[in-house]
């Protein structure tokens, strides 16, 4: 059976490190312990034990004077050695503080980093680890970033997903000891790019401090993403550039604040989903020392991991301080660090319960809900892990907004012409109702993406049927086989003109179906600009110009897309609407039908799509007229290789209509506005967007459909 649950520590304990004017006060829940020492390490890697009086809810603790900021420190835990049920204590092994507000050092993968002996993972290991494991630094508390003036409302919210280092590690203009670091970011060149661009939240890959697996590190690369957390209260130390001993938190709040003033919000992609420990034949190095079952879910023996996350571990916040670690981590960094926002990965391991079910109604998301600190942060859920019923896309609720992969594959299938029909299209242009209309959920429900740092960049779904992985040093098995990817008939870069022109076409439209359907649009860093992987579609452990962005290789057709696809859908709230339209009747201020709808959908012959057409297998024209009472625009999507003569729709509709933009090339699409009712010849593999000007009076009345 799993571990029973176990008090967790007082409401009003304190955990971690926290310093006052006298010295440091140091806790540490560990109720199964029978003994605590608190290792201090001087400037000559001495260490200083200091025990530990245990509290009646578990909880050690110890008051050092004069201690205070930029000391290092470690725990050694002592209690029994019985695997049978989670206890895996061994004092030999220096364990970081899970409230760690910084972590320094590096692990030695040759080092006794094992709780356990070579020869069986349920003997214990008498060996030191010290000198080969990471350290806790003691951080005092600073002011936090300056705040953001405006929060983006999630219909406004547009994401941009990017790694920290990879982004600036190759820029030109900001300067090379910045480059790859906190303050890189912050740097005014990358952060006008990204306001110019038209991004107001950008999300990190991790950035809680992590370590590489000893399987990467052992094919000489080592993690680059950074989804194997080792402190959920430190930022990674390695991203700053002035140091670890407490620099990094710094470092990291004046990076918050240049965005900030840009009105740009910050959201942590986090993983509390597992921990770099791995599984029982993993590292210890934190929880597993402190309390194997406490903090881990267990299989019935209670000797090995539960695990649904695919990384040999699951967190298991069925237990109250795995829950209580969770939440304060959550709150810690809103209101400590000014973070605006996190994206769960792989979430649905958060809300399984003591036997490993999945509850939608779990402590955890109660707890999210009732909390004031959390109340206007924006939560992204990955809704899926890999464990029994975990794809959970579309049942979060109200709250949360989730990453919708029905939407990536559709997009992509679509525009190779591997999709029957456009009635998903249309579902999906509309914030995929069928997923999420429905319990009151609003259209921002759904993170809309195409990529993601896991898989093909754009340029990359226009270049390789295939994946090419050779320098992970796997033989090409890792990553998906399942990209939906199109090479436009030959695989990798060519010099063809023809099919390089075929391919920015296609990224065009990608880009353009992303940013205009409803929902929360999320933009993979470079995807804007033709970053390309070189075909890598698992870049996880590339720390290398494969991941970074290439500043010099820019598509600028694409950027100048992106950028006024941007100012477009942030001028026009009709363009992100934060409701399921249902082709209501749009009314004027009197009351009265203007005979036409909010949402309409049209056929290319100017006149609303009948149901034959609608199951049509071979249609690949559809138009999407949107309106309120003072605006209307209408988008035009043809993805047939063939041009085609469209009417564009007359009567209440429209008087005329302009080309707002459009995926094809200068010039092959009037610049005037055309009257209403009129015919033009699309090119094949093109969406337009129409602005339209209104009838004066529209005297016809219709009922709502």
């Amino acid at each position: 059976m799993q571990t029973p649950a176990l008090p967790g520590p007082a409401e009003d304990t304190v955990l971690g490190a926290r310093v006052t004017p006298e010295g440091t006060h140091f806790a540490l829940w560990a109720p199964r312990a029978t003994r605590v020492e608190l290792a201090l390490l001087d400037d000559r890697d001495r260490q200083h034990n200091s025990e530990l009086a245990q509290g009646p809810d578990g909880t050690w603790s110890a008051f050092v004077p004069e201690v205070g900021h930029g000391q290092r420190y470690g725990y050694r835990v002592h209690g029994e050695w019985d695997p049978s049920t989670g206890r895996r204590f061994n004092p030999a092994k220096l364990l970081i503080d899970p409230y760690a507000r910084a972590i320094t050092g590096g692990v030695d993968f040759a080092g006794p980093i094992f709780d356990h002996t070579p020869e069986s993972n349920f003997l214990p290991d008498p060996t030191d680890s010290f000198g080969a494991v990471p350290l806790s630094v003691v951080v005092a508390d600073s002011p936090p970033p300056t705040r953001l003036l405006r929060p983006p409302a999630l219909d406004e919210l547009v994401v941009y997903e990017t790694h920290i280092k990879g982004y600036t590690r190759q820029h030109p203009t900001v300067p090379e000891h910045l480059r790859g670091f906190y303050s890189g970011m912050a740097y005014s060149a990358v952060v006008d790019h990204l306001r110019d661009l038209g991004v107001n939240a950008v999300e990190f890959l991790p950035l809680h401090h992590f370590v590489s697996e000893p399987f990467i590190v052992g094919r000489g690369l080592r993690n680059y993403w950074g989804y194997n957390t080792l402190g959920f209260f430190a930022p990674h130390g390695p991203y700053s550039a002035t140091g670890t001993l407490g620099q990094q938190v710094a470092e990291f709040k004046a990076m918050v604040s240049a965005l900030h003033e840009a009105d740009i919000a910050v959201i942590l992609d986090v993983v509390y989903n597992h921990t770099c420990e791995g599984g029982h034949e993993g590292p210890t190095l934190c929880w597993r020392g402190i309390d194997h079952g406490a903090y881990y879910r267990l299989t019935e023996d209670q000797r090995n991991d539960y695990d649904v996350t695919g990384c040999g571990n699951a967190l298991d916040t069925s237990q109250p301080a795995a829950l209580r670690m969770v939440m304060d981590s959550l709150r810690y960094w809103v209101t400590e660090m000014g973070v605006d926002g996190f994206r769960f990965d792989l979430q649905t391991t958060l809300i399984r319960d003591g036997r490993h079910h999945v509850d939608q109604d779990h402590p955890f998301k109660q707890l999210v809900a009732a909390d004031p600190v959390l109340a206007d942060t924006i939560m992204l859920s990955e809704p899926w892990d890999l464990g029994p019923y975990g794809y959970q896309v579309g049942r979060w609720g109200p709250r949360w907004s989730e990453w919708n992969d029905r939407f990536r594959g559709y997009t992509r299938d679509f525009w190779r012409g591997a999709t029957h029909g456009v009635q998903e299209l249309a579902t999906r242009l509309r914030g995929s109702s069928d997923i999420f209309d429905h319990s009151h959920r609003a259209a921002t429900s759904s993170v809309n993406f195409v990529t993601a740092h896991d898989g093909f960049t754009m340029r990359d779904l226009t270049t390789y049927d295939l994946k090419h992985n050779e320098a992970n040093a796997e033989r090409n098995r890792d990553g998906t086989d399942d990209n939906r990817s199109w090479n436009h008939g030959n695989e990798g870069e060519t010099e063809d003109p023809e099919i390089n022109a075929a391919r920015r076409r296609t990224t065009r439209n990608m880009m353009a179906t992303l940013l205009l359907s409803a929902g929360i649009p999320m933009i993979t860093a470079g995807d804007e600009m033709g970053r390309t992987q070189r075909g890598n579609n698992n870049a996880y452990c590339q720390d290398s110009p494969v991941s970074w962005m290439d500043w010099n290789d820019v598509w600028e057709d694409q950027l100048e897309l992106t950028t006024a696809l941007l100012r477009l859908r942030a001028a026009h709230p009709l363009l992100r609407p934060t409701t399921f339209l249902h082709q209501e009747e749009i009314l004027d201020n009197v009351g009265r039908g203007l005979g036409r709808t909010s949402i309409a959908w049209f056929s290319e012959l100017g006149v609303e799509m009948t149901v034959e057409q609608w199951h049509e297998g071979g249609r690949r024209t559809l138009g999407q007229y949107l309106s309120d009472a003072s605006n209307a625009f209408y988008l035009l999507v043809h993805a047939a290789d063939e041009p085609l003569e469209v009417t564009l729709p007359d009567g209440p509709w429209a008087a005329s209509y302009t080309v707002a933009l459009n995926t094809g090339l200068p010039g092959e699409l009037p610049s005037e506005p055309i009257k209403a009712g009129s015919a033009i010849e699309v090119p094949g593999q093109t969406i337009i967007l129409f602005s339209i000007g209104l009838p004066h009076r529209a005297t016809a009345t219709r009922r709502s459909v």
